[in-house]
């Protein structure tokens, strides 16, 4: 497969590239961590490599050096459609090379070729109660899939280090076809009819995971490859990138890897975020009397808000000091389809999108005032039907995966170690204060 070769000889010509920055360059510092960074959660502290994405205070996240709006422009598209396919950003994040319309065909025969789950996965899925939360059947559903891992086998049976990749990268692609076809059962049988829907060939990744949840609208469809290609990747500090890099730094293969990715990004101030916003916008129109507000009127809710140490979901960021692109470009879709024009919880968001900021600037707290991806994301699915906010964040996961995977691929291609920072206790750090240097 001409995707694997070329990840091969750049995995090559990389490692070697490292060997000599290390032997080098290797006693350099390119970062600071205080007492404060160490009890903040490292935030901010500069302690890992990862080659798929950066993001940038000021431009957003760039996806081999791509930033949105190029990514969009860019990326082969489906016929009649204008949004970026999925496998073309899998293939920019292994390659780091803007895909071809057959590089994007390959993959995506490459994924049609390998969707099939097995009986026993679909079975280890319905023994769950239905009532079990869909990001929980989620992760169950991925583990249950770990017997088939050519990593665990290679690994038992001796493998040499530098062709750990390989494996890795089966398992990442057969992983990437079956998660759509999991993720839609889950949500069929969460909240309809049970019924399993079956992939169509005709149709690319995003598409057909549209299909399989029971969604036609050529519009959702366009959406869903949007969508993926949006939250696919966020560089490698963010929870579940993290927790799936620091899972696999332990030879863990990719079904035990992604599995722990997908429970960091179940937690509320990760995955869940766009609910909580949709939540939040829907309350704030129902204490409105359900009408849309007038500016003056969602001002002082916005203050009201602020002044009871509550947030304003959707609104700041942990690095970015603009608004997301990830956000720009879901407005983009909302205004090209029309659904500003006819959606009132459009209408609240983009009277937010002008009120929200200058409230958060009066009030002097916020480094960063400017709406982020979640701001948008969850509105975009209530519009199109999916109601379910628990749901929400599977599907969020489906498109992390590619991001996660095939980062844990140049994980092993570049053989990096198991990941041990080293922790101390408060007591030591009380007793080297006097030691340390104050930066300003």
């Amino acid at each position: 497969m001409a995707l694997k070769e070329i990840v091969g000889k750049k995995m090559a010509e990389l490692r070697e590239d490292i060997k000599g920055i290390v032997k080098e360059h290797g006693k350099k510092v390119i970062s600071e961590v205080t007492i404060a960074s160490a009890y903040g959660g490292m935030r901010g502290v500069n302690g890992l490599v990862t080659e798929t994405s950066l993001l940038d205070p000021e431009e957003g996240i760039r996806f081999r050096g791509y930033d949105i709006p190029e990514v969009r422009e860019k990326l082969p598209k489906a016929k009649g459609g204008d949004e970026p396919l999925p496998e073309g950003i899998f293939w920019l994040l292994l390659t780091g090379q803007i895909p071809t319309a057959e590089n994007v065909k390959e993959v995506a025969e490459e994924w049609q070729k390998r969707n099939g789950v097995p009986d026993e996965v679909w079975k280890t899925i319905d023994a769950l109660p239905k009532s079990m939360h869909p990001m929980t059947q989620f992760s169950v559903a991925i583990l249950a899939l770990q017997p088939a891992s050519q990593f665990a086998k290679r690994y038992n049976e001796g493998i040499d280090k530098t062709q750990l990749w390989e494996p890795m990268y089966e398992d990442s692609m057969n992983l990437l076809a079956q998660l759509p076809a999991l993720a839609a059962y889950i949500y069929r049988r969460t909240y309809k009819d049970g019924k399993r829907i079956e992939a169509d060939p005709k149709l690319d990744w995003a598409a057909n995971f549209a299909h399989m949840k029971g969604i036609e609208n050529p519009d959702y469809h366009e959406l869903m490859r949007l969508y993926m290609v949006l939250h696919c990747d966020h560089e490698g500090g963010n929870v579940s990138a993290h927790a799936t890099h620091l899972v696999g730094s332990a030879l863990s293969d990719a079904y035990l890897s992604l599995s722990a990715g997908m429970n960091g990004l179940a937690g509320p101030l990760h995955g869940l975020a766009n609910q909580e916003v949709l939540r939040w916008i829907q309350k704030l129109m129902d204490k409105l009397g359900g009408k849309l507000p007038t500016k003056e009127e969602l001002k002082k809710a916005l203050w009201d808000t602020l002044q009871q140490g509550q947030v304003i979901p959707g609104y700041g960021h942990a690095v970015l000091r603009k608004t997301d692109p990830r956000y720009i470009a879901q407005r983009e879709f909302a205004q090209k389809h029309g659904l500003v024009m006819d959606d009132d919880l459009f209408k609240l968001v983009s009277m937010l999108f002008e009120v929200a900021p200058q409230v958060l600037m009066e009030h002097g707290k916020a480094k960063n005032p400017w709406p982020n991806v979640d701001a948008y994301s969850g509105v975009l699915k209530w519009h199109y039907g999916v109601k379910e906010y628990d749901y929400y964040t599977v599907m969020f996961g489906v498109s992390r995966a590619m991001g996660v995977l095939a980062s844990l691929i140049w994980d092993r291609g570049l053989m990096l170690p198991i990941e041990r920072p080293k922790s101390v206790t408060t007591e030591w750090v009380k007793s080297q204060i006097d030691r340390f240097y104050y930066f300003d």
